[in-house]
């Protein structure tokens, strides 16, 4: 299988030097991520566009690397192709007829070819020859330039010609690492979750911060949620996951910070070592999911007072942003889900925030807490690279891993916790049992449901999540679950 890939139009008004260097970048991320899914394939850049092939005509892996391109920041759109050499217009005309075949009958339809070369016909003259072909050997209802039932899409160049199968839109944005380092401070909610993406998909190696107020099941979702993001849209490249434990920055904030005060103190508190971690990791600026008046402590005064803490930059990609915009780019990326399941947890929970706090109070009032405290918190930092944050089971869990089996039981049932997208392009298939699909991240709302008397085994790609969430639900009672890993 081949496919033709677009530039974002953005990287094509560069200047040449930037173009070239960016169009590398991309080739770059493209084979590390095409050769996980199958290593024979080959990434080859041709100026305006990037040829992907791939030595394999599975149906799996075709829907695999077609949500790779999707997800992968730099890419205008791309085209699944059939590529044929030709010597003639009636060359042509006969493999785009040898695909649509059958496919026209009753509809209108349309032909558009891009050519580039040099060629003694235009692209104008090739799809009137084709269009006219089709017409006349296949009951169609006409061609209809404007808004067909469908539309044929022909690429010519030199002496190649490439009939197109689909065309899909792409993630639009920068090749990822072509801009520098962020640290982005996660909470796993909608707002953190998209402000990291929308940094990732402007090509930012995108690393996350989260501050823990004293919630395990909270670290663990949080997880869950920056791995989905650096899992589907960044993992060309590595990057860390920062656990801050601020169980006593938030005590000290209980004790000596006044009500009105308590929100902003907390979010300087987290500027502070958030400044700390991204001058060790030399990023060159801190990300936040903060908008403007969404709660009293993102008003611009407050917003201000907040920014004094750091000299860093601080970028802030959903400041205008309403949270129904958010929610639905949440829903468009797969993010939805994970936030709205996201466990809460408020260490700091203010009766009558200000909207306009006074900063020589604010300032006052955090002169009075120990500043070892925070130094204690920053010094505690637990770093994790991105792709091993869902292997520490045992951080979490003080019961032993579950056991996995490659061959299941005669009545046992098989739960599919992955992600409705992973399943859709990998579907499970086990003919013998009973298969139900429950993503990890709504498997705690529907254990109640399950049956106690049916032996229940966890599926996932890698086996960590099913290992995860298997602990949890026998921690919970349910001592009938366990975790498939066909192969292992």
């Amino acid at each position: 299988m081949q496919y033709i890939i677009r530039l974002f139009p953005e990287i094509t008004i560069k200047s040449t030097p930037v173009r070239k260097r960016w169009s590398k970048k991309l080739v770059d991320n493209l084979r590390i991520l095409a050769r996980r899914i199958h290593e024979r394939s080959t990434v080859v850049l041709d100026w305006d566009r990037i040829v992907l092939k791939v030595h394999s005509d599975d149906a799996q892996i075709a829907a695999q690397i077609t949500e790779m391109l999707r997800c992968t920041p730099g890419i205008a759109h791309f085209s699944r192709v059939h590529a044929y050499p030709y010597e003639t217009m009636h060359d042509i005309y006969e493999h785009v007829f040898s695909h649509w075949r059958g496919r026209l009958e009753g509809k209108t339809f349309c032909v558009r070819v891009k050519r580039s070369g040099k060629h003694e016909f235009s692209s104008i003259d090739l799809e009137r020859y084709i269009g006219g072909g089709i017409n006349q050997h296949t009951p169609t209802a006409g061609v209809k330039l404007k808004d067909p039932d469908e539309t044929i899409l022909v690429e010519v160049k030199d002496d190649t010609c490439y009939v197109v199968e689909a065309r899909s839109e792409g993630l639009g944005g920068f090749p990822l690492g072509t801009q520098e380092d962020v640290l982005s401070l996660i909470s796993g909610g909608f707002d953190s979750s998209i402000a990291s993406y929308m940094l990732m998909r402007r090509g930012m190696k995108t690393h996350f911060c989260f501050f823990n107020l004293g919630g395990k099941e909270h670290e663990l979702a949080v997880k869950e949620v920056a791995f989905y993001l650096w899992n589907k849209f960044g993992s060309s490249h590595r990057v860390r996951f920062f656990a801050v434990p601020f169980e006593e920055v938030v005590a000290e904030i209980l004790e000596h910070i006044s009500p009105a005060n308590m929100g902003v103190v907390l979010k300087r508190m987290m500027y502070r070592a958030a400044d700390a971690i991204a001058k060790r990791g030399e990023f060159d600026a801190i990300v936040t999911g903060e908008a403007i008046s969404q709660v009293s402590s993102q008003t611009l005064p407050n917003l201000s007072a907040i920014e004094r803490v750091t000299d860093r930059l601080v970028l802030r990609p959903l400041i205008t942003m309403d949270k129904p915009e958010i929610i639905r780019i949440a829903r468009q990326i797969g993010t939805e889900a994970f936030s709205a399941a996201i466990p809460e947890y408020c260490g700091v929970i203010s009766v009558k925030p200000s909207s306009r706090v006074k900063l020589d109070k604010l300032e006052a009032e955090e002169a009075l807490c120990d500043a070892a405290v925070l130094e204690r918190a920053i010094a505690g930092t637990v770093t994790q690279s991105i792709d091993a944050v869902m292997q520490d089971v045992g951080q979490y869990r003080d019961a032993p891993q579950v056991e996995a089996v490659d061959v299941l039981p005669q009545a046992a049932t098989v739960i599919d916790i992955r992600h409705p997208h992973e399943a859709e392009i990998a579907p499970l298939t086990l003919p013998e049992h009973t298969i139900l699909t429950i993503p990890f991240y709504t498997l705690n709302d529907k254990a109640q449901e399950l049956d106690k008397n049916t032996p229940y085994f966890l599926y996932c790609d890698k086996g960590v999540m099913s290992q995860l969430h298997a602990a949890h639900l026998r921690d919970q009672g349910l001592s009938n679950v366990g975790v498939y890993r066909p192969g292992q």
